[in-house]
Parts: structure tokens; sequence; C-alpha cells
């Protein structure tokens, strides 16, 4: 998609905010430099959070993290840890945050229509001493990613209003998808593998490898 196909572009930031508005007084002071007994609690009752992170060619990736409730551990007001559990092993997060040392981080708890932003600066490591606690089914995660909170914020519920995202679908809602076996065997045109073998596979990871 070139930017030849549209027409208007929105090229300045005054451009935006005079066909949107200007935020509120409120939207500005809610920004905190630091974790608040409010943002702490939100963390250790949330079970899934997304993680974004640039590379230095100015890439951009967002990857889902889910555990048991307070999948982060809260250090301090300026400091937090996220363990890194078994994965598919491309590890972009990671040597993202290895290149250019940035995350944003938005924190999600079910049900609850609000979420929580983090943004900061973060590192990889392998402390054994500070990972043990945060073994899941008898294993410690072999990283952390640790986050230094630059600035953090709670985010009003529309979008998830707006998206009905903990709404139960009625059946005219439910949107009918192929399993994950038959879309990769369909992008990747592996040879001998079958939908069948792969899904069988795909089972046996999600049964037997989360941690």
């Amino acid at each position: 998609m070139t930017p030849e196909r549209f027409q208007h572009h929105v090229t300045t930031a005054e451009d935006l905010a005079e066909i949107i508005g200007v935020p509120s007084e409120l939207v500005y002071k809610k920004q905190l430099s630091e974790l608040d007994h409010y943002m702490t609690d939100f963390i250790a009752a949330s079970s899934f959070l997304l993680l974004g992170t640039t590379g230095v060619d100015g890439s951009c990736d967002v990857s889902p993290r889910g555990d048991a409730f307070g999948l982060a551990k809260v250090l301090d007001a300026k400091t937090l840890i996220i363990p890194e559990r078994r994965g598919n092993r491309r590890a972009d997060s990671l040597k993202n945050i290895i290149a250019t040392g940035q995350v944003g981080l938005l924190f999600m708890i079910p049900g609850t229509s609000e979420t929580l932003r983090v943004n900061g600066k973060a590192f990889v490591i392998r402390d054994e001493e500070v990972l043990a606690p945060l073994a899941a089914d008898g294993k410690p995660p072999l990283v952390g990613i640790v986050v230094e909170v630059e600035e953090c914020f709670l985010q009003c519920a529309k979008a998830i209003i707006r998206s009905k995202l903990w709404e139960s679908p009625t059946d005219g809602q439910r949107v009918q998808m192929p399993c994950l076996a038959e879309m990769l065997i369909s992008q990747t045109q592996m040879e001998g593998q079958t939908v069948e073998g792969l899904n069988q596979l795909i089972e046996d990871s999600y049964a037997n490898n989360l941690y």
C-alpha cells in the first residue's frame, strides 16, 4: 500500500488536534511517573498483557503474555519484572529489548473493561535468585524482562465496550475460523505435513509445554 493511494494525509500534530480535538486536563494529570497502589493492585490482578517493542530498524512488534493472576511482579514503584515463559523461540520481543531497551505494556484483567498502560526502559535478566520465585508448574523462567517505569496511566473502557470483548457472542456473531493447523499448512506449504498431524503437535504443545 503506497501513500499515493490516499489523497488526504494528516501530517502534523496541529492538523490532528484540529480534527480530533485536544485532551482534557484529566488526561494529562492521570499520567504518573511511577506506579501507585491502584496500579500495583491492577497488575496483581492481571493475567494478560500486550508487550510492544521496537527494533533498531524501526520495525515494531506486539506480543501477548498470559499467566496466572499477577503475571508481572512489582518490585517497587518504578520497577516490575515479567517472567518469560516457553514459546516458539522466535524471541522477537527479547531481541528488540536487547537492541533498543524500550517497551510499552497494556495490562488487562478478564471481565474488567479498563486497562493499564505502562511505558519505560527494559532489559533482559537471568538472575536465578530473582527468577526462582516466579516459577510456575515447578519451572522457573529462563529469563525475565525488567521494566523501569517512565510513565503509566489507567485507560478508559471505551475500546473494550465497543468491541464487546468480554461479552459472550450470540450464534449470529460467532466467527468460524479454520483451525490453526489448517491455516499454517496453507501458509507454509510444508511437504509431508498434514492438518491432522500438525493439529496433534499443537494440542500436545498446549497440554505439555506451557511452562
